[in-house]
């Protein structure tokens, strides 16, 4: 499952390139979370964040997760099988868990007014990556890169949520209806008139746009591209759906900028490998 660690580098990278700095590796911030944590312990000190569980979930062409308006909600993504980006260099991979699994890294701004999330860049990979070099990359990829949306400025982190979803338990649906709502994210691809379309959604999409199965298989045919007729959804020819499952955690800038400082006034004297 998805870590706080992992969004804390995510983070990091992303801050430590709009602030032309080094980026702290991921074994770093582990270990750096790992000696926060026991800071924590002071009844001074703020307690941990949140961790948020989508139970059950994976994910597909791009974090590629979200109804037709590209700039709505958590559910946009755009996948890539290769990282882009400038990863944090890390000088050897992080004794894990999980150290490899396909991803998504999805961000979000967060009003103010309603405490409502949209959507600002969401990309990920169904191939299974070295979480030390691929969260970071995907981090920068999904920030600078979707082009949904306009790169990520240094003035907006503050108002940023990130989420990170590792995908597992990957299998081909007997039917397009051959899975669960908040249970299954899905990948779909299907020809019609001699073009082929594909698209995805995470497990969470669904339940958060209250779809049933078959409003999110039309909705993720309408995100690929595919303009028929609603009723005809059925009538397009080789239609696949894989479905998935995923484990995510988030976090708000409020608790990285937490950590970050603690970081920096303690950390610094620190040596890490």
């Amino acid at each position: 499952m998805a870590t706080t660690e992992h969004c804390l580098l995510c983070f990091e990278a992303l801050s430590a390139t709009l602030e032309r700095r080094p980026p702290m590796s991921l074994y770093q911030v582990q270990q750096s979370w790992s000696e926060y944590s026991k800071s924590l312990s002071s009844p001074a000190v703020d307690t941990l964040p949140k961790k948020t569980l989508i139970s059950q979930l994976s994910s597909p062409t791009s974090h590629s997760s979200t109804p037709d308006s590209s700039s709505s909600s958590l559910s946009n993504t755009t996948a890539q099988t290769t990282p882009s980006g400038d990863g944090a260099s890390t000088p050897s991979e992080p004794a894990d868990p999980i150290s490899e699994s396909p991803l998504f890294v999805t961000w979000n701004t967060i009003s103010p007014s309603d405490d409502e999330k949209h959507l600002r860049g969401c990309i990920g990979t169904f191939s299974s990556l070295p979480l030390f070099t691929a969260l970071p990359s995907y981090a920068l990829t999904s920030a600078l890169s979707d082009t949904r949306f306009s790169p990520i400025s240094l003035r907006e982190l503050p108002t940023l949520s990130v989420s990170v979803t590792l995908l597992t338990d990957f299998e081909p649906a007997s039917s397009p209806l051959d899975w669960e709502i908040g249970t299954h994210g899905i990948k779909i691809n299907f020809k019609d008139r001699g073009r082929r379309y594909g698209a995805c959604y995470l497990p969470d999409v669904m339940v958060e746009q209250e779809w049933n199965q078959e409003e999110a298989v039309i909705s993720a045919m309408r995100k690929g591209g595919w303009s028929g007729r609603k009723s005809a959804w059925k009538d397009v020819s080789e239609l696949e759906v894989v479905r998935f499952k995923g484990e995510a955690d988030h976090l708000d800038y409020e608790d990285f900028k937490k950590w970050r400082e603690w970081e920096e006034k303690n950390g610094a004297g620190i040596k890490r490998m």
